[in-house]
């Protein structure tokens, strides 16, 4: 019973989390990158901090809109890990491999 809660929640939250931690990563490297070799300045790449940081939520939330993003796009990776990692032990003391 436990497995399958566990198996519902990390299946319907995957996609959730997905969206924000890959504008994430993605927002993230092409800033680093575009400034250490694409020559662009710290204002020519300011758009990708604002998307990496959850900046633009600050326009429908006030000023906890960045902290909120920031805040689940930490929680929601590692519920996907704590949760995975609980069905995956829980496999292994099964003998499922």
């Amino acid at each position: 019973m436990k497995t399958l809660f566990l198996r519902r929640w990390h299946a319907g939250l995957a996609p959730v989390v997905l969206l924000p931690l890959a504008v994430t990563v993605s927002t993230g490297m092409a800033y680093r990158l575009l400034r250490d070799w694409g020559g662009l300045g710290r204002d020519q790449a300011h758009v990708l901090m604002v998307l990496h940081e959850g900046e633009w939520l600050n326009r429908w939330f006030g000023s906890s809109g960045e902290t909120v993003y920031v805040l689940l796009n930490g929680l929601g990776p590692l519920w996907m890990l704590v949760s995975g990692g609980a069905m995956a032990l829980n496999r292994l003391r099964r003998g499922g491999g």
